[in-house]
Order: C-alpha cells, then sequence, then structure tokens
C-alpha cells in the first residue's frame, strides 16, 4: 500500500489529508479528493468515469462500486493481489486525471504542463 501512497504523492499538486479522521488517508489535489485509503490499508477508492467503472468492475472482482461514495463515479480497488501494480497505478492516474480536468482552466494548465 505504502508503494500507492507514494505513487498518489507523485502527482503535480498532489497532498495528503485527513478529512475523515486520522485513519483514513486522502489524497487531493486543489481540495479535491482523488483517492481515499481505507483505514486498513487494503483498499483504495478512486474516481471513474462512469463506463469505465462498469466495465472495470465486470472485469475485475477486486474492483467494486466505491464504498461510501457515489457508486457512478467511484469505484473501490480491493488490494488483495488479484491485480497487477501497473493497473492499479492506471486507475490512480485516471482518478487524479479525471479530477484535474474538473478545475478551472489556469489551474488544470499549471498541472497539467499545457
Amino acid at each position: 500500500m505504502e508503494h500507492y501512497v507514494e505513487y498518489c504523492l507523485g502527482k503535480k499538486g498532489a497532498f495528503e489529508d485527513y478529512p475523515f479522521g486520522p485513519e483514513a488517508l486522502v489524497m487531493k489535489v486543489e481540495g479535491k479528493m482523488f483517492a481515499l485509503i481505507s483505514d486498513d490499508r487494503k483498499s483504495i477508492s478512486l474516481k471513474c468515469d462512469p463506463v469505465i467503472a462498469e466495465n472495470l468492475r465486470e472485469q475485475h472482482a477486486a474492483v467494486i462500486p466505491g464504498y461510501h461514495l457515489n457508486k457512478k463515479h467511484w469505484n473501490t480497488v480491493l488490494l488483495d493481489g488479484s491485480l497487477e501494480q501497473e493497473e492499479v497505478e492506471s486507475m490512480i492516474t485516471h482518478s487524479y486525471e479525471l479530477v484535474v480536468k474538473s478545475l478551472p482552466k489556469a489551474v488544470r494548465e499549471s498541472l497539467m504542463g499545457s
């Protein structure tokens, strides 16, 4: 799990936050959440395009509708070893990019290097 924490923090402008208490680690960019790491560190919830979210759930038993989140836009990924590290990293990147895309143009451009 620590690898994924570091991977999230490697995203431009990303930072850790604990808005739900000392256990639930939230990764944010510009104050918006893009990853929620469970208290037990056995899952990570990520924002996802609704169509892609459905496809991922159909393809992988370890990808379920977002736990305590909007199930249309969030998936919870169970870190049980059934998914390759690169697949989880790709999902993290997708989540980060979706959040950045929703930011004001000037902020978005500074983060994406445009």
